[in-house]
């Protein structure tokens, strides 16, 4: 016969006690993230929420007494309004041209630089560069030492050819600012899709070129639908960024020229025509179109994560 022990009530409540409720313990685990949350609230929320407000009002800074609440009267102008309207056409049209260029460009050097070949840490941090210049100053590079007519290094190289000497901000305005923003973000679009190559499969690559398959039928059947994923997550997190875009427009041509996006016209509202309700509509809007695009964004990252945790 065995005896068997069990431990004496007071014990148990004594463990019970100095145990600290679930509840306690989760407020414990979250209490270092509520300065950040706090201050995120401060910088981010209040300040929408206020610009949510002032964008259902009448409201010129030149003439402040005769504000009043206007409804929504400047939604419906930004959205009927033509300036305004070929303002959101000249967004779309430069987000996705500089997406697209930015993500071929960039499959085309991520592709190269999946190769080993000498020096390729080198090439690797040249080509990552462009990406980590300030916007400000990518703009003002191109402006003076690329677009420039008289000394710009675009007119030099034609003047040695014997080419015409054109005005490149002025001729082509909606290009030139394209092209320096393909630029500068070619190298994130780079990295993404690098990142996905070397997540590739190898056996299976190796399988392929056993049974006979040429590089190009490796590249269409097995890399571009692994890639898929992450030519979603550049062209997203890509079109977040450039729709709000400001630096290159307000620094190359002044948002003249019919180069005016969304971002340069409430710039202009605000700040040279004084109003702030029709401003505050349009930033609204700006703040709207970018949240839907995240929300896809982050849709596509967490069904990265999953595959990577399902291997």
């Amino acid at each position: 016969m065995t005896a068997t022990t069990t431990a004496p009530p007071a014990a148990e409540s004594a463990t019970r006690i100095t145990q600290p409720p679930a509840r306690l313990r989760a407020w414990a685990t979250r209490a270092p993230l509520l300065p950040a949350l706090v201050f995120m609230i401060v910088v981010t929320q209040l300040p929408f929420v206020a610009t949510l407000v002032i964008s259902f009002f009448d409201w010129n800074a030149l003439y402040p007494k005769a504000r009043h609440f206007a409804g929504i009267d400047n939604y419906q102008q930004v959205l009927t309004d033509a300036d305004l309207r070929h303002s959101v056409w000249v967004t779309v049209l430069l987000t996705a041209s500089v997406v697209i260029a930015s993500l071929v460009l960039g499959l085309a050097l991520a592709l190269l630089l999946d190769r080993r070949f000498k020096g390729r840490g080198v090439v690797r941090t040249l080509l990552i560069a462009p990406f980590l210049v300030v916007p400000v100053a990518a703009a003002l590079l191109w402006k003076h030492v690329l677009y420039n007519p008289e000394y710009g290094l675009l007119n030099g190289l034609l003047h040695y050819v014997g080419g015409p000497q054109p005005d490149w901000v002025s001729h082509t305005p909606l290009l030139a600012v394209e092209a320096s923003l393909v630029w500068q973000w070619t190298p994130f679009m780079m990295l993404i899709l690098l990142a996905g190559l070397q997540s590739r499969d190898q056996q299976q690559i190796e399988a392929a070129r056993v049974d006979g398959a040429s590089d190009w039928q490796i590249f269409r059947h097995l890399t571009l639908p692994h890639l898929r994923r992450y030519l979603e997550l550049g062209a997203l997190l890509g079109s977040i960024y450039i729709v709000q875009n400001f630096d290159a427009v307000f620094t190359l041509t002044s948002g003249g020229l019919g180069t005016a996006n969304l971002p340069y016209t409430v710039y202009q509202s605000f700040y040279q025509a004084h109003e702030n309700g029709l401003a505050s509509a349009a930033g609204v809007l700006v703040v709207i179109g970018s949240i839907v695009i995240a929300t896809f964004a982050l849709r596509v990252v967490s069904s990265l994560f999953r595959e990577e945790v399902s291997r």
